[in-house]
């Protein structure tokens, strides 16, 4: 464990090396980058599993800020809490990864001392990898239309519409999850066709129509008080806001495919953010 540890640090801090860009690039030069940027996600993820310490080099060791509020800050956070998954049991399987600017989204399945799915956000800054975020959910049986929280669609499309795909979803979730405006809620679907893989709701509308009646007669709660982050690539968008579940409070990350300019598909996972007193850095979850 302590060597592996150390390893990581050691590869880490051995793979900075100093590059140069020139002021202009080719578009195919572009699209490379992106693509590496996905890649060496995809890379460190996995590292998580194989135990591989290359990919630990993208992480800059003097600028790493964590928001994983159960992991240490920093690189040496990143290393210890590496060195204490179990080894053959943890899994991690990248399903989705897109790019925005310099933000790369990620839709793992993992096993990580159980079954879970998870969105994992990280920042590039000078081709390294500063910041990262992520929201994690015991994974659950499928929901009442079938679907699993992680199955789906999971071609990229659109590049051209990915501002005004942004747009459309920060508005839904901004009238719809925020505000309650639910008479404005079929505006956003093309009729009852939406793929639900949320495990408690069914397809359409009316299933999350069904669903909310359902948890107030329980007397189920849900709202988002504020979106932190709108993260989107073509057909693709990724909301990141925290609010309540019930009477805890709750980050809600949720991935949607948008389709001729309506809301076709949704994936989300939910986590419950601990008291501060229980945290193991000091930058918040958001």
């Amino acid at each position: 464990m302590k060597v592996f540890k150390t390893s990581l640090l050691a590869v880490a801090v051995a793979g900075i090396v100093s590059c140069s860009l020139e002021n202009k690039v080719s578009s195919q030069e572009e699209d490379t980058a992106m693509s590496t940027k996905k890649q060496q996600v995809v890379e460190l993820l996995k590292a998580l599993e194989t135990g591989a310490t290359e990919p630990v080099s993208v992480i800059n060791p003097d600028k790493y800020i964590q928001h994983n509020i159960q992991v240490a800050d920093g690189l040496e956070g990143f290393a210890a809490f590496a060195s204490i998954l179990p080894k053959g049991e943890t899994k991690v399987n990248t399903v989705r990864v897109f790019q925005d600017g310099d933000y790369v989204f990620a839709h793992n399945e993992y096993n990580v001392f159980g079954p879970k799915i998870g969105f994992d956000i990280f920042r590039f800054e000078d081709g390294k990898i500063v910041e990262h975020w992520d929201n994690l959910q015991e994974t659950q049986p499928v929901n009442p239309s079938g679907h699993t929280m992680i199955d789906g669609a999971t071609d990229l499309k659109d590049l051209d519409k990915t501002e005004a795909n942004k747009t459309l979803v920060k508005n839904f979730v901004d009238d719809i999850l925020v505000n309650g405006r639910m008479e404005k809620l079929i505006g956003y679907f093309d009729g009852d066709n939406y793929i639900q893989h949320n495990p408690y709701i069914g397809d359409g509308p009316s299933g999350l129509g069904k669903a909310l009646e359902e948890w107030a007669k329980q007397g189920i709660t849900m709202k988002y008080d504020k979106v932190h982050q709108v993260l989107g690539e073509g057909n693709f968008v990724l909301v990141v806001s925290e609010g309540e579940l019930g009477d805890m409070h709750t980050a809600f990350y949720d991935l949607f495919r948008v389709e001729n300019g309506k809301i076709a598909e949704h994936w989300d996972t939910l986590e419950t953010i601990p008291s501060k007193d229980q945290w193991k850095n000091n930058n918040g979850k958001f």
